[in-house]
């Protein structure tokens, strides 16, 4: 077979072969030798495929030689030509040195493709959502203001009032610019289209403090009062096709007819990316109620300050709010304790998805680094199988430099194409990591692969190069030239060493994966294990938002719900139905100040608690447990009836030790008093991760029939139906409301699983990464202990010629590869300790140094570890000494 190779060979002109020709035939032996070892059909297929390559590289050297430019010894060679001539030489003869040996090209491509491609896909979403400056001016002077007050009763960050607004505004030297900051919904109707959309109402000097302008139309002045709207550049497609008619067009929104007088640009959104309108607003310094505290501010800073310069100054100025506005002792007593909360409007938008998006690009950093590990141990495997070739190379005069850039030339060839794989598997796998991801990501709809995502990919493909090749490029470029007499097959201790190195460094950053994913796994067990406080199972959630010239006050629109919730009751398969202004995980509840008739006459004394209004089967809907008294009636539903009932913690503050029913409250600037009726269990309102708020529940009906008016509550449909029967609801709504939006859609199963869904994404995609790491470091420790035990088939054939049993030398394997798998758990534990501190807030339920997490992840890290070495020890213990021996002679 070989006949057909030499004759190949003299195919080439005669110099070319004076000169390279008893180096190629020796290489073509060797080579032949390999492929006849795995079987004739491999043999037959090598000798074609290089026949091939020998017969167009002898036309190509015919006819463009290459030979004739003798390569001048290294220190000569300083022209950028040559150089480039040089490398371009060494490319080309990796490739096709890669072509011959399929199998080892698409493991190291496949592995770093995979390993790439992952970290391209994270990062095109860190870029867009954290690294991408916002579309603001001068993003970094633009703040977030809000409020503290350590030990008033109020939570540990709230929004202020319109006094704040007005003080900062006209006293703060440090402030350029000031508005209010605020996001609801509500209703907007243009033409025969209505629905309840995400709007904001802030002053008209928002768009001049955030430093943007529309790309249509103008911005709103003082003038405008809140008879004009800004409108988004989504809203402006979506609902108007793009018409730039549409300024100076009327339309409905926020209870009444405002004009479009602008038209914001794609990459606008605030506060949030649901945001759809702007209606402006002016806030005067005549006029105000102080204490009415709701919304937080945004300001631009002067030039040269810091967050902190101007939260002293704003709590200072806040000290004056008192003599300015007046207002109640209570008000007082709180701006006493107020202090300015000031930080970055880059932190407040995206500070609660930074960390998760850096753990997680941090964590297929991990996966791309054990990938290289796993490839470098490959190349250093295929290094020591060509030392006699490099011994060779090395005898006849090569450099070093020629060797390193011979062996680092594969290296980039291998990088390139897993670059190309990768980006092929981000764009492939990127939509679905975009829809897995959850909802409230700051510009996650903006995510593309853009030029920046192939640069990095680019930047990551010749990281790769280097980690993978240029180690065992420097080692191969020191053949042990005693292989060119005795064909020896021993691997040095130094190439063992850096095997066993980088398995060793491939165990500790697996296990550093395997200990986060383990904490988050926890975490998530730990919150769907906790009680909320109601079920979640089989309920139906839902709003309208109802109008109409018969809806005018309280009694009228609670008529309208208690009719309305009869009907939905007779729906086929509904148990039960009730309704609730805030439903729990998905809106927060308003909090005053309340005051029971045991606090004396201080008027101003109380308690600040949460309160929401109920009414029909909503406790037994949600499976609320009543732990005392009774729930509201029906006629308490209808009329002033003051009625109210407490959450076991409101009852306690208010109470502690006693029984409240039939005891009284009152509202902070209410003249009536409500009697408690009833005493239900604590809610979890916001999130699982949460204490309950002390709530107290009023009927739909307040002291005085214009006093409150819900309009549009959820309504709580207790149905084994609660994925199916939004069809059969909407045609209801149609029927008893023709106008009304039907919004908010949910299931309480849905609503619980997204209130976790950030921990989950998080866990999954860590738990992903960790998956892969486990498998590539398990990979890795098999493949150099498989190599070990085909370089020691002599040894191990002469101890079992000696009497050494196969146990003893599947022992001997096997402790091999413990040693270095308990090193490398070793490190990756004290590494843990630190990596695991960056997750932060996403634990629930467990500590970032977990005793059980470390100790179950480092005994499954040693185990799999095991794993990997027995079988290549089992194969060991097969060895057939005869064979063996008669092999080496």
């Amino acid at each position: 077979m070989t006949r057909l190779l030499r004759l190949a060979l003299r195919l080439f002109p005669v110099p070319f072969r004076a000169q390279f020709g008893t180096e190629m035939a020796e290489q073509i032996e060797h080579d032949y030798a390999h492929a006849r070892a795995r079987g004739r059909l491999t043999a037959i297929g090598f000798v074609l495929a290089t026949a091939w390559d020998l017969a167009h590289s002898a036309v190509a050297e015919r006819w463009n030689p290459t030979w004739t430019c003798a390569r001048p010894p290294l220190a000569e060679d300083t022209g950028m030509r040559s150089f480039a001539q040089e490398w371009m030489r060494d490319l080309r003869y990796a490739l096709r040195f890669l072509r011959r040996t399929p199998s080892f090209t698409v493991v190291t491509v496949g592995t770093l493709g995979l390993a790439i491609g992952v970290n391209a896909a994270i990062f095109s979403v860190v870029d867009r959502v954290l690294l991408t400056p916002l579309p603001y001016a001068h993003p970094e002077r633009i703040v977030h203001i809000a409020a503290s007050a350590p030990g008033s009763g109020f939570p540990e960050e709230f929004g202020v009032s319109a006094e704040f607004l007005v003080q900062y505004r006209e006293r703060s030297k440090l402030i350029e610019d000031i508005s209010t900051s605020n996001s609801f919904t509500n209703t907007l109707r243009v033409g025969d289209r209505v629905e309840r959309v995400r709007m904001s109402w802030p002053t008209s000097s928002l768009f001049s403090t955030l430093g943007v302008r529309p790309i249509l139309g103008r911005l709103p002045v003082d003038a405008d009062e809140d008879k004009a709207a800004v409108i988004s550049y989504q809203l402006w497609q979506s609902w108007f096709g793009g018409d730039s008619s549409v300024i100076g067009r009327s339309a409905s929104m926020g209870g009444g007819n405002r004009t479009i007088i602008g038209v914001m640009g794609p990459s606008f959104h605030f506060p949030d990316d649901a945001t759809l309108l702007w209606i402006s607003s002016t806030v005067r310094a005549t006029g105000i109620t102080p204490g009415r505290f709701n919304n937080p501010l945004v300001a631009r800073m002067k030039p040269g300050v810091t967050t902190d310069q101007l939260a002293r100054e704003l709590t200072t100025l806040s000290k004056e709010l008192p003599r300015r506005f007046g207002g109640s002792n209570n008000y007082a007593k709180l701006i006493e304790k107020h202090h300015a909360v000031v930080r970055t409007i880059e932190e407040q938008m995206l500070g609660s998805v930074a960390r998760p998006l850096w753990v997680l690009l941090g964590a297929v950093i991990i996966v791309m680094f054990i990938a290289c590990a796993n490839v470098a141990n490959l190349f250093i495997v295929r290094a020591e199988g060509r030392q006699r070739d490099l011994a060779v190379r090395r005898a006849i005069g090569a450099a070093r430099s020629q060797l390193v850039r011979a062996q680092m030339a594969e290296a980039i060839v291998v990088a390139g194409l897993a670059g190309i794989v990768a980006v092929i598997l981000a764009r492939v796998s990127l939509p679905a990591f975009l829809r897995a991801a959850p909802q409230g990501i700051p510009r996650l709809g903006d995510v593309r692969l853009d030029g920046a995502t192939v640069l990095y990919t680019l930047v990551a493909a010749l990281v790769a190069a280097v980690a993978c090749g240029l180690a065992p490029a420097i080692g191969a470029s020191q053949p042990d030239l005693t292989r060119l007499r005795d064909g020896g097959r021993g691997a040095t201790a130094q190439r063992t060493w850096a095997r066993n190195a980088l398995v060793v460094g491939q165990t500790a950053l697996a296990l550093v994966l395997l200990i986060g994913s383990g904490l988050l796994v926890r975490s998530f067990w730990a919150l769907r294990h906790v009680n909320p406080g109601y079920t979640t199972e089989n309920i139906f959630t839902f709003q309208i938002a109802p109008e109409g010239p018969n809806l005018r006050d309280g009694p009228s629109f609670a008529r309208f719900d208690l009719e309305f919730m009869d009907r939905l009751r007779a729906l086929p398969g509904v148990e039960t139905v009730g309704l609730v202004e805030n439903i729990p995980l998905n809106e927060g509840t308003a909090t005053a100040r309340f005051r029971s008739e045991d606090m004396g006459s201080d008027p101003d004394a109380g308690t600040v608690l949460n309160f929401t209004y109920s009414a029909g089967d909503y406790y037994k809907a949600m499976g609320i447990r009543l732990l005392r008294g009774r729930v509201f009636e029906n006629s308490e539903q209808l009329s002033a009836s003051g009625k109210v009932i407490l959450s076991r913690t409101a009852a306690n503050l208010l109470w502690p030790g006693q029984d409240p029913i039939g005891r009284r409250i009152r509202q902070a600037g209410d003249s009536s008093w409500a009697t408690v009726v009833g005493v239900v269990d604590d809610v979890l309102q916001d999130d699982f991760r949460d204490k309950p708020q002390p709530l107290v529940y009023f009927p739909l009906v307040g002291p005085t029939p214009l006093s409150w008016a819900i309009n549009s509550p959820a309504y709580v449909v207790k149905t084994r139906r609660a994925e199916t029967i939004a069809p059969e609801i909407r045609a209801l709504v149609k029927q008893m409301a023709p106008s009304a939006p039907m919004y908010r859609v949910f299931t309480m199963a849905g609503l619980a699983r997204d209130s976790m869904l950030r921990l989950s994404f998080t866990m999954l995609t860590l738990g992903i990464a960790a998956g892969l790491a486990l498998v590539l470091g398990a990979v890795g420790l098999y493949g150099i202990l498989s190599y070990i035990v085909a370089q020691r088939t002599r040894e191990i054939g002469v101890r079992m010629a000696l009497g050494a049993e196969a146990g003893m030398v599947r022992r001997m394997v096997v402790v091999q590869g413990a040693r270095v798998v308990a090193l490398g758990v070793g490190i990756g534990v004290v590494v843990a300790v630190l990596a695991t501190r960056a997750l932060g807030s996403l634990l629930f339920g467990v500590k970032a140094i977990d005793a059980t997490t470390f100790v179950g992840m480092s005994l499954s890290m040693l185990a799999i570890g095991l794993l990997a070495s027995y079988v290549p020890a089992r194969r060991a213990s097969r060895v057939d000494p005869i064979e063996s021996l008669r092999a080496e002679v």
